[in-house]
């Protein structure tokens, strides 16, 4: 049996957004390494996060391969129905 390469996870976040904090700490929880992207980072960073959510206007803004999943509410709702595990490569 061949073990699945593990996803990109992609959070897009800004300082002192509670929510980040959550959403990352979710993902340490479950030993899921991601790529911060943080919008303090300059007007190119703040462009590229327009492009990529869609002109999304919270944060975070969470990708699983390339896939958006939305914010940490988002992430939550998928953790519920139990598609998440799958998304990430666990099951």
């Amino acid at each position: 049996m061949v073990k699945q390469q593990s996803p990109e996870v992609v959070i897009w976040t800004n300082r002192g957004c509670p929510a980040c904090v959550r959403a990352k700490s979710f993902f340490d929880s479950k030993k899921i390494n991601y790529n911060e992207k943080k919008l303090s980072s300059g007007p190119s960073t703040q462009r590229a996060f327009a492009i990529a959510t869609k002109g999304a206007k919270s944060i975070p803004q969470i990708f699983i391969d390339g896939e958006h999943i939305g914010g940490f509410d988002d992430l939550q709702n998928l953790q519920k129905r139990g598609e998440l595990d799958y998304k990430l490569g666990l099951i």
